[in-house]
């Protein structure tokens, strides 16, 4: 009993006391990964961006990378659901194909 008692009075001294009685806990924010756009591909009908060495279209999803959209020097996608704009790493490399 003597234990079980100690047990509780741990966990709560473990809580934050500026909380607010019942509220839920923060989540913990995961730090954005690296993720490098090196090739951009404009056509009349392809949009192609290449993430981490992984061509992409828009709509297409890869280790959780969902790609929304792709412009001529930038890249809209939404990482482990967290939406986020990368850019080429260098000069944007546009290609225009027929």
């Amino acid at each position: 009993m003597v234990g079980l008692l100690l047990s509780g009075t741990a966990v709560h001294a473990l809580q934050d006391p500026t909380r607010p009685p019942g509220a839920a806990p923060e989540s913990q924010t995961v730090a954005p990964r690296i993720l490098h756009v090196s090739t951009i591909v404009l056509g009349q009908d392809r949009r192609v961006a290449v993430i981490n060495g992984v061509p992409l279209r828009e709509g297409e999803s890869h280790d959780g990378i969902k790609v929304l959209r792709i412009d001529k020097d930038k890249v809209d996608v939404v990482d482990r659901g967290q939406q986020r704009v990368l850019y080429p790493e260098s000069l944007p490399q546009v290609r225009r194909t027929q």
